[in-house]
């Protein structure tokens, strides 16, 4: 979760082919990005992430759009360092913990923070952040709950445009994006465009 914090930008990647995963995940270590989640919506899910992890053992990887307590297992077999899910669902946060996997749920309203808090959990992904409110809505949300250290992490709608905006959000501990690691540029090898990208979305996290 310190990483997180630390470098404010978590690239969220659809990666349909496992042969894809490490040079997607070098791209993004040259850029000066050593984060990704790789989100459990394809078959190459698990394996693109062994991958990575065998490639780059000191990369912070993680497994999203976990949605039952078998994704979050596979997930954590296939040696993901964090979870994360578009909601929030006991079961699954429970299981999470079970296998001392930091989860970071989904979040978009006063009711979804607090069960959130009731479930010890203090980083929340804020989604889908634009059409939920965007900064406004943040904004709105740091007031109540700003005193119990929560923090969060928003995602949907988050592009080069916005994230500083968001960024510059006390309450907002990084955000999560997929604009500079698209899946189509993936799919098609196109490694210098996604570094281009990527390198200015590491800028955006450090503040430049």
């Amino acid at each position: 979760m310190e990483q997180i914090s630390k470098t404010r930008i978590i690239p969220v990647a659809v990666i349909d082919r496992v042969e894809d995963a490490v040079p997607l995940a070098k791209t993004l270590r040259e850029a000066g990005i050593n984060i990704i989640e790789v989100t459990f919506r394809t078959e190459a899910a698990a394996d693109a992430i062994r991958a990575i992890r065998e490639a780059f053992p000191d990369m912070l990887v993680g497994a999203g759009t976990l949605l039952d307590i078998y994704q979050v297992e596979e997930a954590s077999s296939a040696g993901a360092k964090f979870g994360v899910s578009p909601g929030i669902n006991r079961a699954v946060v429970e299981k999470a913990h079970s296998l001392e996997m930091p989860f970071v749920p989904g979040v978009m309203t006063p009711s979804d923070v607090e069960k959130g808090l009731s479930l010890g959990l203090k980083l929340l992904k804020f989604f889908p952040a634009e059409p939920a409110g965007g900064v406004g809505m943040l904004k709105a949300l740091a007031g109540p709950y700003k005193h119990t250290g929560v923090r969060f992490v928003p995602l949907g709608g988050v592009n080069a445009d916005n994230a500083g905006a968001y960024l510059e959000l006390p309450v907002v501990a990084a955000i999560g994006g997929s604009w500079f690691v698209d899946a189509k540029r993936v799919a098609a090898g196109d490694w210098k465009r996604i570094a281009e990208l990527s390198s200015r979305a590491a800028a955006i996290g450090r503040g430049e």
